[in-house]
């Protein structure tokens, strides 16, 4: 195996708990290849564990180990089997979930994605590139899926040199019914595209998933992430406990929040700056005939702004956001637009209102997005009550020591005035 040494400090960081080394900290590298797997020592010759190499990202190596270990393909299935055991409980509640959550499940750079047994994968680094077809003989073999399909659009993979590709890995063998017909969705499934961007064509199959009792149509070749969030899905039943009235959800994508607050409230509004994203909303109210509910598309700034002007009051809001801080240089300029929404928000909410406000950019701390809060909450002239703080989802689980991995937050407040 190729050795590597690293500094003393690089060294000491993975010592703590993380399992990142930057390529600052990289000395040797003189034979090490893109996507190796190899043993890493520090500057006195002290072993600290073994790594996927990286030859063009910042971040060269993502650790596996701290042990002296085989690294085969045994040891990636019983990784695996690790994660399915730790989400027993979750798979039994719904049938979409994340089964592999990269460094939260120390096996860095790799999302693997449930929807109704059709499996996700995105491999987001030159190692995980290279196991591909490793981990997709071990899902075939351990989870017998209907299909895999993978979702290697994510921009991030360029920062590695990999091209942008979505398509189909492996599909089930189309069985046939009493009547000779095809009655497997294999069957129907598109061929692997290597398209720079998410397909959106007719050839972008669907997928019904349930959580909660809420249906929603999905769609893994076309749709946002690897065709959901699933990490809001704890965050909608609590939304849902404290919800009443007039609802008001903005970004609302698929309707997630607001097909949850339907059961709760009058009515609900969802709002999304993205047709597309409203169009596949609708259906989802009437896949769960949710008469209460109506989508619109529109800029979520502008329409808060129009909704004060007009006097219209609501009784819950959420606010689920993209992430507006993608780097730490994006922090102010995304601080100015949570505030903004926030207080908008606030001065639309009757006293005794909800609301739950997330950002899910891990550059902007806990501690900045309750101030941003604060300081809503002052111009808005508002008295504010946190009713709960939460995160991502227990299938995201933060890795102690890898602060990236806790990226979602979510505040539950109450106006009381």
């Amino acid at each position: 195996m190729t050795q590597i040494k690293i500094s003393i400090r690089g060294a000491k960081r993975i010592r703590k708990g993380h399992l990142w080394v930057y390529r600052s900290d990289v000395r040797d590298v003189t034979d090490a290849k893109a996507g190796d797997i190899v043993a890493v020592v520090d500057d006195t010759g002290n072993f600290v564990g073994q790594a996927l190499y990286s030859e063009l990202s910042e971040i060269a190596l993502r650790f596996l180990t701290t042990r002296e270990e085989t690294i085969d393909s045994e040891w990636w299935r019983e990784r695996l089997r690790g994660c399915a055991e730790r989400r027993q409980a979750i798979a039994g509640e719904t049938n979409a979930y994340r089964l592999v959550y990269s460094e939260g499940d120390l096996m860095p750079s790799l999302i693997i994605d449930v929807y109704d047994q059709v499996f996700v994968i995105q491999t987001l680094s030159q190692g995980a590139e290279r196991l591909q077809s490793t981990l997709v003989d071990l899902l075939v073999e351990e989870f017998k899926p209907r299909a895999i399909v993978e979702r290697n659009d994510a921009r991030v993979r360029e920062f590695e040199g990999l091209e942008l590709r979505t398509g189909v890995l492996w599909s089930a063998p189309a069985e046939r019914s009493g009547d000779g017909a095809l009655d497997s969705d294999s069957a129907l499934m598109p061929q692997v595209s290597k398209a720079p961007s998410p397909l959106r064509s007719a050839g972008a199959f669907q997928i019904e998933i349930n959580q909660h009792g809420i249906r929603f149509f999905v769609s893994p070749l076309s749709g946002q992430k690897t065709g959901a969030f699933l990490d809001q899905r704890e965050n909608y039943l609590a939304a849902c406990s404290l919800a009443h009235g007039r609802a008001l959800d903005c970004f609302t994508f698929n309707g997630g929040f607001a097909l949850h607050l339907a059961s709760a409230c009058d009515n609900v509004m969802g709002i999304d700056i993205s047709a597309d994203a409203i169009a596949a909303a609708q259906r989802n109210a009437a896949l769960n005939n949710a008469r209460n509910v109506e989508f619109r598309a529109a800029n979520v700034f502008d329409a808060l702004r129009e909704m004060e002007a007009n006097g219209d009051r609501f009784d819950t809001i959420v606010l689920d956001p993209p992430a507006f801080a993608k780097n730490r240089a994006s922090v102010p300029s995304a601080a100015r637009g949570y505030k903004e929404i926030n207080l908008r928000a606030l001065k639309l909410l009757n006293p005794g209102g909800v609301l739950v406000t997330c950002t899910c950019s891990y550059h902007m701390s806990e501690e900045t997005f309750l101030d941003i809060i604060a300081e809503a909450a002052l111009d808005a002239r508002r008295r504010v009550q946190i009713i709960e703080k939460r995160g991502q989802s227990a299938d995201h689980p933060v890795l102690l020591g890898v602060p990236e991995t806790h990226y979602l937050k979510c505040v539950i407040a109450r106006a009381i005035n």
